[in-house]
């Protein structure tokens, strides 16, 4: 029976950690629960969550729990994955695609810790996650969400194809929405 367990660990492990989707120097893999602390630490900086509207983990097991209990993988075989260089195996933060059922809306969204911006990474990982969206998941419409005083977050959106719809409050900052429609959806 230990054997048995034993085996079905090491597959679970290692289907975990097979990337979802590759780019040159990235990456993208489901959460695993290594990463916890790596989560905890990315969401600590008041600087990277800035403009979120989140709250940071209060601990290491919060962060663990939310990994547990996230099932936007198996639910709708998308979700935020892990961004890791190819060189370093680094985390570098996360990117990926998000479906709300309340608004039948799909949404990209990309965190990377401090160290890691202004390479290029978010632009790589997000054009690789819509490209996976569109081409395929078959996703009709994607879109992009930032406050507008993010203005780094809003080249993303801009760099990566997004175009402006409208403007919207975000926890009472000034927020703005870009969208990109699949030119060849199912």
């Amino acid at each position: 029976m230990y054997k048995i367990l034993f085996i079905l660990a090491k597959h679970f492990q290692s289907s975990i950690m097979q990337p979802v989707i590759t780019t040159e120097r990235l990456y993208l893999r489901e959460f695993s629960p290594q990463d916890a602390e790596l989560l905890y630490q990315l969401n600590l900086d008041p600087e990277v969550i800035q403009f979120t509207g989140d709250d940071a983990f209060h601990n290491v097991e919060e962060a663990a729990n939310f990994i547990g209990q996230y099932d936007h993988y198996q639910q709708y075989n998308m979700g935020r994955w892990a961004v890791v260089s190819k060189d370093t195996d680094a985390f570098l933060g996360w990117c990926g695609l998000k479906y709300t059922p309340e608004l039948d809306e799909f949404d990209i969204g990309f965190r990377f810790f401090k160290a890691y911006w202004n390479r290029g990474y978010a632009t790589e990982s997000a054009t690789a996650c819509i490209d996976y969206g569109f081409n395929v998941l078959h996703i009709p419409r994607i879109i992009g969400r930032a406050v507008k005083a993010n203005t780094a977050s809003v080249k993303v959106l801009e760099k990566i194809g997004l175009t402006f719809l409208e403007t919207k409050d975000f926890h009472g900052m000034e927020g703005v929405i870009y969208t990109i429609e699949n030119q060849q959806p199912l």
